[in-house]
């Protein structure tokens, strides 16, 4: 084992890093006056080499960024407290590597970085746009926008220290007549001007939208997402699309989402995955916290340190990792309460950056296993129209595609004789404001000898519970008049009013029939503690199992943040399980109560629905 670390040690010490030099930098390079130097360089200026050499120097940091830092900036060490030239460190190599391939290929830089802590990812992303304002282009108008607008001037002041301390000899000629420096916009506070480059540094937050609108972007830097609040006035699909649609899609603009993971279903989350899938227009780029060399701390004693190493430490040892490394993982976990935590602030993979506080329900590789089988519905809409009695009732409730729409539809319904696909909806009933739970509607279709059960359709939203009552009719009767199973905690918890909750589910009952009772009297299904521990385990066992198919990826984002507490289950802080419920609920009846081996067909002549839609 020593022998092998010591071989490990030497690999990682071995990385020789000189980008004045050149080597070790990125790109193809040749070798030019004793440095290597990119190609372009020479292939641009053929007489470089008899070029003096302040000359060489101005023309190398045009296509040499790893030169231009270690010539031209300086930036705040941390360990020494001083300026220091900036030299990229390993991770931040890694994140240039990605930009720099799309920059040279001509195209449009488009990033989002997913990140462990203390390396210096958000001095990177400025300094490069700073690249590009200061040598490569004028007039190319940035952005910074952070969860906060403090965090967003703290990041513009790396900018303000680089400027006070660039060399005089590598400015333009007319530096003396345009010195660089920071100006006010006058009438704008949050918005700074270099005169001598022509172009604008404009400083944002997450809850300011509109900061940018009426400027032309060419690139923003976007930190911390997974931070950004939502709330009903602001929320960060709304601020990316006012920021991102604001920046000029052309060679060399520059978008950069980067932040450290604050659990799942978040917008960046979300970002993550379709980047990680490719359906984004962004690279994703993750950097482990063994990639960043200051987490590493000398071992004494290294049979005392295996002996305290737990599973999940010496797989780190078979994944490659060094003792060094290894030690100051040890010591740094116990720091925090639980290895989630660790786990959520140093990840040593990807989908453990997105880990959550709390004991989780399900296991992360099962649920990746079921994210496998999610993707984008076939359709967008609503179903619509009155559900009118008898035979016509299918033909006079219709679906209609609409982007506004929050029905979102995998499988239309099949209506194949004799015998029609058969179909459950299960109802997750919440508030009616738009702080509140949402209410879902899931469509399920039931297994046979055939299929595994399968999710189908579902709505989600806000909605009053008398509307949603309706909602929910409709869908059912859209899909081959479906068993309709409404969650009857919330609707009695929450009624406005005495007798409201009942009166819904006894209307349901009458007009339209195939409405699920627990008992002879009692309309819905009640969730209890009972209750919902048994449906809980049976959806913990159909991802097990792989005995359902899943088709929204929020589900198993909902999964992923669900927590067991002093023994009953919920999500975790600021996270919901309204989609999980139906899920839950859904297996558990069919795999428990195995209701679809009785006929529970709706009476024909209870399906008239007018009264109650309109």
């Amino acid at each position: 084992m020593l022998v092998e670390n010591a071989r490990r040690r030497a690999a990682l010490d071995g990385e020789h890093y000189d980008p004045i030099k050149g080597e070790g930098c990125w790109g193809e390079r040749v070798e030019a006056g004793g440095c290597l130097v990119p190609k372009k360089v020479l292939d641009d200026n053929p007489l470089y080499a008899m070029m003096e050499p302040l000359q060489q120097e101005r023309l190398r940091i045009v296509e040499d960024f790893e030169f231009w830092c270690a010539r031209c900036v300086k930036i705040h060490d941390k360990m020494s407290c001083r300026s220091v030239p900036f030299v990229l460190n390993r991770p931040q190599r890694k994140l240039l590597a990605v930009m720099e391939e799309q920059r040279t290929a001509g195209q449009p830089i488009r990033v989002i970085l997913l990140k462990a802590r203390q390396w210096g990812a958000s001095t990177m992303v400025q300094m490069y746009m700073a690249w590009m304002q200061l040598v490569r282009h004028k007039g190319w108008n940035s952005v910074i926008c952070c969860h906060k607008q403090s965090t967003s001037k703290a990041i513009k002041r790396m900018y303000n220290l680089m400027i006070e301390h660039y060399p005089k000899d590598m400015q333009d000629d007319d530096a003396q007549d345009h010195p660089l420096r920071f100006t006010k916009l006058e009438g704008q506070p949050n918005v700074q001007q270099i005169e001598a480059r022509e172009c604008l540094l404009i400083t944002a937050s997450s809850r300011s939208e509109d900061a940018v609108r009426g400027y032309d972007i060419s690139m923003a830097h976007l930190s911390e997402v997974a931070f950004w609040q939502e709330s009903k006035m602001h929320n960060p699909d709304d601020v990316l699309r006012s920021v991102c649609g604001s920046v000029t899609l052309k060679p060399e603009s520059v978008i950069v989402l980067e932040s450290t993971a604050d659990g799942v279903g978040t917008y960046f989350h979300d970002e993550w995955l379709r980047a990680t899938r490719g359906t984004s227009d962004k690279v994703p780029v993750f950097v482990p916290w063994y990639e960043i060399g200051i987490y590493s701390r000398e071992v004494e004693d290294v049979q005392a340190l295996w002996d305290a190493m737990d599973d999940y430490e010496r797989a780190l040892w078979d994944d490659g990792r060094t003792l060094e490394q290894i030690y100051w993982y040890h010591c740094k976990r116990s720091e925090q309460r639980e290895h989630a935590l660790m786990m959520s602030e140093f990840p040593s993979s990807a989908s453990e950056a997105f880990a959550t506080s709390g004991r989780h329900v399900f296991s992360r590789e099962e649920l990746d296993r079921l994210a496998k089988g999610c993707r984008a519905p076939l359709a967008v809409g609503e179903v619509q129209g009155a559900a009118m009695s008898g035979h016509r009732a299918k033909e006079n409730v219709r679906f209609y595609e609409s982007s506004a729409g929050q029905l979102k539809v995998w499988d239309m319904p099949v209506t194949r004789s004799p015998s029609p696909v058969r179909y459950m909806a299960v109802v997750d009933v919440g508030g009616r404001s738009d702080g509140s739970d949402y209410s879902v509607v899931a469509v399920w279709r039931v297994g046979d000898e055939f299929n595994k059960p399968a999710i189908v359709a579902q709505w989600r939203g806000h909605i009053d519970h008398d509307q949603l009552a309706v909602k929910a009719m409709q869908i059912a009767v859209f899909y081959n008049k479906a068993l309709l199973v409404v969650e009857s905690n919330t609707l009695t918890n929450e009624a406005a009013r005495a007798g409201e909750s009942d009166y819904i589910l006894e209307r349901l009952k009458q007009l339209y029939g195939n409405v699920y009772q627990r008992s002879r009297n009692k309309l819905g299904f009640h969730t209890n503690v009972k209750t919902k521990s048994m449906s809980v385990a049976e959806l913990v066992a159909g991802v097990r199992e792989g005995s359902y198919i899943e088709r929204d990826i929020e589900a198993v984002n909902e999964m992923r943040c669900y927590e067991e507490r002093n023994r009953s289950f919920s999500a975790a802080k600021g996270k919901h399980d309204d989609i999980l419920m139906t899920r839950a609920i859904g297996l558990y009846l069919m795999r428990s109560e195995n209701l679809f081996s009785q006929e529970q067909t709706p009476d024909p002549s209870s399906m008239s629905c007018d009264a109650f839609l309109y």
